[in-house]
């Protein structure tokens, strides 16, 4: 009877430590541009990848398109910060630059008109552009992170 309480209190243990670390990144249900303009606009992703394929659209241009560029801001902030957030947890980025970076982004989106022209992100060496349909990357357009290819 010890032995399964025991066993029942390291899952209980393991499953709370677990949704906390998933909470901690939930704040957006997006993980890239191409999902955040689809949920966004409420078309499928695929939809959203052709459009950006076959028009060369950037995904900001395709959400000022849909009225939701603001939206769309703010949905690649967060997923920025969430990325960033990874990087200090694995020693690969000071919270210091984390934080330079968010601020950069802050101030290229305030500009940001959906384009993608500013690619402020390039000349802080953020590393994350250029990686547009590979699970967390394509950050670009309105991101200060680099061009999404």
């Amino acid at each position: 009877m010890k032995k399964i309480k025991k066993l029942i209190m390291v899952g209980v243990i393991v499953l709370a430590a677990g949704a906390a670390s998933v909470t901690a990144f939930a704040a957006s249900s997006y993980n890239t541009p191409a999902e955040a303009v689809a949920g966004l606009t409420g078309k499928t992703v695929e939809a959203v990848i052709a459009e950006r394929y076959e028009t060369g659209k950037s995904y900001g241009t395709m959400a000022n398109e849909a009225g939701k560029l603001e939206a769309y801001k703010a949905e690649m902030l967060q997923i920025k910060k969430n990325i960033l957030a990874e990087k200090v947890a694995a020693g690969l980025l000071t919270q210091e630059r984390a934080d330079e970076i968010i601020t950069a982004i802050e101030n290229n989106q305030s500009s940001c008109d959906g384009t993608g022209m500013l690619k402020n992100g390039q000349r802080m060496g953020a590393g994350f552009g250029g990686m547009q349909g590979n699970g967390r990357g394509g950050f670009g357009q309105c991101s200060g992170l680099g061009q999404a290819q």
